[in-house]
């Protein structure tokens, strides 16, 4: 059985555990709901901890590790947080800026994990999308060699501790990887995974390249009208996965969890409510015959549920290709 603190190697030496706390909610979630779970997560013996500048919450996050820093819980190294740069900060030049932003709200020295959160870049500015007077996404024209270049730099400087991306497919994989002059290999690709879009070509280049595929969405979706089809499936409800979860004596969202660790896939696990996030740990606790995992790899549909088409023009907009 895998222990509930099992991490995985990382290319550039450092570790990160296999199994992750998600913190993005909705909006009309309060913030401070954030503190509260980031608290009971790592009461629970989560110790990762996933973000982003664009989840706005970073400060009641940075607060709840604090706290349980605090109250002699973990130490800040027992925690492996990520943050991510948002795409109206792709500009070289504003890299650092919003890496430092972000450490400013957290007030935490560095960072785990840094990762460039989706490949479009957008106009800079306050507004996380920016939009002109047709309600089309504003872009900006940026080499994201460049952008990789500052993170590198990030990674120097001691800011953060690893470098990856996030909803990259191969072709802007291979474009950082092919870079002249690269410093870094990308640790990871954060992407959507789950059994009904289980990315295994994806997992098979990230794999040969050495870079981690890590898992959001993993349960299906949060379902936000904003950015969600309402009439896609809910994969949850899938008869299958809830077949399994009957023989394994297991909840649906287990087998979906355990479904990505025992791929090689880092997992995150994203609820704000206390008997669930208790619930995700047990992901450690069972075993899925290989019988079983195929049976799991036969669930794929190609389902996105996160599609982000007011994207969908931009040369980088990375879901239109394969894989």
């Amino acid at each position: 059985m895998i222990s509930r603190w099992q991490r995985v190697e990382l290319n550039d030496g450092h570790f990160m555990p296999v199994l992750g706390f998600g913190t993005y909610a909705p909006n009309e979630v309060p913030k401070s709901m954030a503190l509260e779970a980031t608290k009971l997560a790592i009461d629970a013996g989560f110790r990762h901890i996933d973000a982003a500048y664009c989840y706005q919450n970073e400060e009641e996050v940075g607060l709840g590790i604090r706290s349980k820093i605090a109250d002699g819980t973990v130490k800040r190294e027992d925690i492996f947080y990520t943050s991510k740069l948002w795409c109206t900060f792709h500009r070289p030049e504003l890299v650092r800026l919003s890496l430092e932003s972000s450490l400013k709200k957290l007030q935490l020295d560095y960072v785990d994990l840094y990762l460039i959160h989706f490949p479009v870049s957008m106009k800079p500015g306050e507004d996380l999308f920016p939009i002109d007077e047709h309600g089309k996404v504003v872009s900006d024209t940026v080499d994201l060699r460049a952008t990789w270049e500052a993170m590198e730099k990030c990674k120097d400087a001691g800011l953060a501790k690893s470098i990856g991306v996030s909803n990259f497919n191969r072709r802007l994989l291979e474009m950082i990887l092919n870079k002249p002059g690269l410093k870094y290999k990308p640790v990871c690709n954060q992407v959507e995974c789950h059994p009904y879009l289980n990315q295994s070509k994806l997992l098979d280049f990230c794999k040969s390249k050495d870079i981690v595929l890590v898992a959001y969405s993993a349960l299906g979706s949060h379902r936000e009208k904003k950015w969600v089809d309402q009439n896609s499936p809910v994969l949850l409800d899938d008869p299958v996965l809830c077949a399994m979860a009957k023989k394994y004596k297991q909840t649906p969202a287990l087998i979906a969890l355990r479904y990505q660790l025992q791929r090689g896939v880092v997992v995150l696990a994203k609820s704000f409510n206390e008997k669930r996030i208790k619930e995700n740990m047990q992901a450690f606790e069972f075993q899925l015959t290989p019988e079983d995992m195929k049976i799991l790899d036969g669930l794929n549909k190609n389902i996105r549920y996160l599609t982000l088409d007011v994207t969908a023009d931009h040369p980088n907009y990375p879901f239109s290709d394969e894989y």
